[in-house]
């Protein structure tokens, strides 16, 4: 159906569903959605079929090619907290606000790092494999206890904050960095970046990836941690250099790692971190789980709204 066969206003979703809650704000809207495996080009030729005067982001990047196929595009609404997948510049440009949902995921997104942090201290995923296989490894294996060890966190925002108060209930001591962060609870001690890497047992990313502190996680950073340090991202897959992180973990300065970002998404066969045992993989699922995955539709439903009765109050 092209945009001319509808009265509603388009509304473009870079995926094949969203939310029945969401869906309920959105009826004044017709709703256009890119599939489940969206790309750029299937976006850009959607985007110039219909016209929509918002793109809810759920898959896929958003570029200056999309806003130029979509004149009357006045808003771009993620489906979460992250937008580097959104070329914020062109936005700006061309007067199209960017929203996200910002911090409605962030309980689940927390619950998933933490997994994966037991995942790796506990060698969970090695010792159930060892198992099927018929081993019993009791006499033999020594997992990390993580009571009294050190976590330290990038990024305190509401899931670096949620992860804090796991880790805190562990009787872990809790180290973040965060320069944007203000009036933490006081068992989370703010410590500079660099500190991190020095003093932490177990380091967890929970920022946002931006230009400053792409490849963040490398080898240089690597190797002024504790050798044995864990390490778990499940904030963005352009924080970590892979190739540093792979030799840091065969070479046994990383004792572990748990991810759920990658550099390149969705993971290709052949990716060395799927030949690595101490490397736990999830496909990027820290924040969906079915409550996280109401929030995030409504709440980017919500920010459409907005954006758009503004849009039309001072038109």
């Amino acid at each position: 159906m092209s945009a001319a066969a509808t009265d509603k206003p388009v509304i473009v979703v870079t995926a094949a569903d969203l939310a029945p809650e969401a869906l309920a704000l959105l009826q004044d809207y017709e709703l256009a959605f890119a599939g489940k495996t969206p790309t750029e080009e299937g976006i850009v030729t959607l985007c110039r079929e219909r016209n929509p005067v918002a793109i809810i982001v759920r898959y896929s990047k958003i570029g200056a090619a999309a806003m130029d196929a979509a004149p009357a595009l006045r808003v771009i609404s993620k489906h979460g907290s992250g937008t580097d997948t959104i070329d914020k510049a062109a936005a700006a440009e061309r007067g199209i606000q960017v929203v996200a949902a910002v911090g409605v995921n962030a309980a689940a997104v927390a619950e998933q790092a933490l997994a994966l942090l037991l995942a790796c201290a506990k060698s969970v995923v090695g010792l159930d494999e060892r198992m099927r296989a018929g081993h019993w490894d009791k006499s033999t294996h020594k997992s990390l206890e993580l009571g009294g060890k050190t976590i330290g966190l990038v990024g305190l925002g509401a899931i670096g904050q949620r992860m804090a108060a796991m880790a805190h209930a562990l009787n872990m001591r809790v180290i973040g960095f965060d320069p944007y962060a203000k009036d933490l609870p006081d068992y989370i001690e703010s410590v500079p970046l660099d500190a991190i890497w020095r003093e932490a047992d177990a380091v967890s990313l929970h920022c946002p990836l931006t230009d400053e502190n792409r490849g963040m996680v490398n080898a240089a950073t690597l190797a002024q941690c504790k050798p044995g340090v864990i390490l778990v991202n499940t904030a963005r897959g352009g924080l970590v250099d892979e190739e540093a992180l792979l030799q840091a973990v065969r070479s046994g300065q990383v004792q572990a790692a748990g991810l759920d970002s990658f550099a390149v998404e969705p993971m290709t066969a052949g990716h060395p971190f799927q030949q690595e045992p101490r490397i736990i993989l999830s496909p990027h699922i820290g924040g969906v789980t079915s409550a996280a995955y109401v929030n995030m539709g409504v709440a980017a439903a919500r920010n459409v709204l907005d954006v758009l009765a503004r849009a039309r109050a001072q038109a």
